[in-house]
Order: C-alpha cells, then structure tokens, then sequence
C-alpha cells in the first residue's frame, strides 16, 4: 500500500495505524503549501486534492481519515483497533467523527486556513478567535471522554486515539494548553512505541 500524506498534518494518525498493525507500506509526501494535491498525478488518485489518501494493494483508493481509519481496523482485526462490539465501536465512530469534522476542520482549520474563512486580513484576528474557541472547547469535552481512562474507550488503544492525538499534538505546537486527561492521554501515546517511529519518520524529535 501507499500512503500519500503531509508530515505532522492529520495524515500522522493514519501513519500511526499503519504502524500499530506493522502492515508494509510506501510513504509518499504531498507537499501542500506547494500545490502538490493540485497536480494532475494526485487529482487522478484524489480529485478532492486532500490528503490523507491510501492506494490499496487492489489499486483502489480510500480517502477520508474517518474511512481510511475504519478500513484499516476491519481488515486487521488482530491488531484490535475496535471494540468488537455494537456499542463500543459506535463510540470509537463518535469521538473520532468529532475530533475529525469539529475540532480539526471547524477549529484548527481556521487558524491554519484562516483566508478561507475570511479573504479579508481585517477579520483574520476574529476568525482565529473562534477557531481557539472551539478547540478549546473541543479538548474540554474530549477530557470529559478520557476521565479515568487510558484511551477513549478504556484500556486499549483504538482508531479514535490515532485521531485525537493528531489534533492533541497540533495544540502542544501551537501553544494551546491541553487539559489534563487530553495531556496524559498525549503523553501516553508519544510512549507508545509505533507514535514514536512515526514521529522520527516525520521529522520530530
């Protein structure tokens, strides 16, 4: 398989998923500032020109981290990435779609996209504003989630914890203090011995 993704964007958690089942794969960075999810190449893979993508062994893709992230889990029910059961992978489903679609796309997008919330600089202060708003807000909820838990559905690790972390890591770069669950579960997952190759992969220390 092929991983298209961006290093330290959302794409880090599906590089960690990756290396929690120790599947074999291929790397390829798509360098968004430049334009890279623009090329003809990409837009043929992904015509949403976004990122993660994962071309699969039947060289199809699958897009979406939410998708990809399901996909994964069901096909390598060893590695344990679910619950297992109807209400236990319903929650998974539940943190993640959140963590995915509000707090990254409604809150650290604006303030790290912020011109395409507002073409005019004047209200860039304004946008940022309520995308630290909602972060903030986000993390708080997700604390709620992680009380007297190790991982978002209790002792095990699963596909919500790839998400959350990647978002938990954004605000520990950013300067956005993490509330104490979020900040052990953070903490508890840079120990774990696949995020730390992908973070070297990545390029962190």
């Amino acid at each position: 398989m092929r991983l298209y993704m961006t290093p330290g964007s959302c794409s880090t958690g599906i590089h960690i998923l990756l290396e929690e089942i120790d599947n074999p794969f291929e790397a390829a960075i798509i360098n968004l500032p430049a334009g890279d999810q623009f090329k003809p190449d990409y837009v043929a893979l992904n015509p949403k020109s976004t990122i993660p993508t994962l071309l699969r062994d039947d060289g199809t893709t699958l897009t979406e981290f939410q998708a990809i992230a399901y996909w994964l889990a069901r096909v390598n029910p060893r590695a344990k990435l679910l619950p297992g059961d109807p209400n236990g992978d319903a929650r998974v489903m539940e943190v993640m779609d959140y963590v995915v679609g509000t707090i990254h796309m409604q809150g650290f997008a604006r303030l790290f996209t912020t011109d395409t919330f507002a073409p005019d600089e004047s209200s860039h202060a304004a946008v940022k504003a309520r995308g630290t708003e909602i972060v903030l807000k986000g993390l708080g909820l997700m604390d709620k989630v992680l009380d007297g838990k190790d991982y978002v559905t209790g002792p095990a690790f699963s596909i919500a914890d790839a998400a959350l972390f990647y978002v938990e890591f954004w605000a520990d770069k950013t300067g956005i203090p993490l509330p104490p669950h979020c900040l052990a579960h953070y903490q508890r997952m840079r120990a774990r011995p696949a995020v730390h190759r992908v973070l070297r992969e990545e390029g962190y220390r």
